[in-house]
């Protein structure tokens, strides 16, 4: 299976493409009428008797690196004209992840290539997301999902019909322009709106540049509402009450949507507290990603939802904030655990930080140590604790009781395994207290 590299967002609003690692035969296919010669009337009426294409049909799209992908038509719409068969086509790239999915015009479809609709089924969409993920994504900075992935045959599609077809293709957050990957349920006037404008500080969105314009005259916010609980150089940290700052609590799970696939969106923000993390200049304070957790977690949970926006993936910053979220629970004087289940991505992306938190600490560490004090030191749930070291078979099971067994040379090959750990927590810079309910 080949991969496609999601676009690079520049600051001025442009896509660079990389090429994408495609075999080359099947790939050099004529387009469906744009070579420019003459029909034959076989072909006029074969086309006519597959036009338009029905919602379901197989066949092979030229992507923006040039080749041909397969394809599934997921949706589609009429154009202004007076062809009948004249209609542009959303479509789903079906080695790929939804994120890519998009509308092609009608020459960018091989229509020799067209199967007949087939019924698919939800459990091979299950294996095919997750083969996606493990081939397409790099898994030491993307956005993580947390707790809403493994959905069963039902859910997945309810799912999955409910959010097919993206509703917002860009936004525009600061001074970047952002390609969206998923579906969000905008209030319904915007169902219109293929393009929205986001206030970077209160993040009310909008319609029209002009409005935003506007409204940034009025906004007299220049970071996150809530307090600010972290400071070391440029980097900055928030603590939003979902209670006190409902508004910007339910816009930020708006925006995230956008980018994050089985999400569930919670519009009663009431319950939750939320950790924006921001680059800050002579500007203001910039979000570039944030995770939220509940106020009060039965289960221990530290981290609900996290995500990195997309400009700002790859330079460390969700690894970043997992470390945050545990250094929190460190001052709660708690084990803090992120809520389950994970995702496939998810569980990957905190098994490396687990990975690299406890292998220091053996490597540092003389004499025995046991999984609680370990606990105890790292604030990572004995469970979390077992199960990274069972992975890297660095734990036995004897007279009853597990005994980790730390070679140094096997634990420096599984840190260099596991990368680099990303940007570091001052904990001298973090001034914080433990959520209390006001009475």
């Amino acid at each position: 299976m080949g991969s496609i590299d999601t676009p690079t967002i520049t600051e001025n609003g442009s896509t660079q493409s990389h090429a994408a690692a495609a075999p080359a035969d099947d790939n050099q296919r004529p387009l469906a009428s744009s070579n420019g010669a003459p029909e034959s009337e076989a072909t006029k009426k074969r086309r006519s008797g597959i036009l338009p294409l029905e919602v379901g049909t197989r066949v092979m799209c030229r992507w923006r690196d040039g080749k041909y992908h397969p394809v599934k038509v997921i949706e589609r719409r009429k154009l202004q004209s007076a062809e009948p068969s004249d209609y542009e086509y959303y479509v789903h790239y079906t080695e790929f992840n939804r994120r890519l999915d998009e509308w092609v015009k009608l020459e960018q479809l091989d229509l020799d290539s067209v199967e007949t609709v087939v019924d698919e089924k939800v459990e091979d969409k299950v294996a095919s997301l997750k083969m996606t993920r493990h081939q397409k994504r790099k898994i030491d900075e993307t956005h993580v999902e947390v707790g809403h992935e493994e959905l069963d045959a039902a859910s997945l599609r309810e799912h999955e019909e409910f959010t097919k077809v993206k509703n917002i293709a860009t936004i525009e957050l600061g001074r970047y322009e952002i390609e969206t990957w998923y579906f969000s349920p905008f209030p319904p006037e915007y169902n219109d709106s293929l393009k929205l404008y986001f206030c970077e500080f209160c993040l009310n969105f909008m319609k029209r540049k002009e409005q935003l314009q506007r409204h940034m005259r009025k906004c007299d916010l220049k970071h996150p509402p809530g307090d600010e609980i972290y400071r070391s150089g440029t980097l900055s940290m928030f603590e939003v009450d979902g209670k006190k700052n409902k508004v910007y609590g339910q816009n930020l799970c708006y925006l995230a949507k956008l980018f994050l696939d089985h999400k569930t969106l919670y519009y009663d923000v009431d319950l939750f507290l939320f950790y924006v993390l921001c680059e800050c200049d002579d500007r203001g304070c910039h979000m570039v990603g944030y995770f939220s957790k509940e106020k009060h977690s039965e289960e221990s949970y530290n981290l609900a939802c996290i995500l990195t926006l997309p400009p700002y993936q790859r330079k460390g910053y969700g690894k970043f904030l997992i470390a945050f979220s545990y250094e929190l629970s460190k001052k709660e004087g708690k084990v803090g655990t992120p809520e389950r289940p994970l995702s496939d991505l998810g569980l990957l992306s905190y098994r490396g930080y687990w990975t690299r938190v406890l292998l220091d600490i053996l490597k540092k560490h003389k004499g025995n140590i046991s999984i609680k004090e370990l606990s105890d030191m790292t604030a990572i749930k004995a469970e979390d604790i077992l199960t990274t070291l069972q992975s890297l078979e660095l734990i036995q099971y004897r007279k009853g009781q597990h005994v980790i067994c730390a070679d140094p040379k096997v634990l420096d090959r599984h840190l260099k395994a596991a990368g680099r750990g990303g940007l570091e927590v001052d904990v001298s810079k973090l001034i914080w207290t433990p959520y209390k309910e006001q009475s």
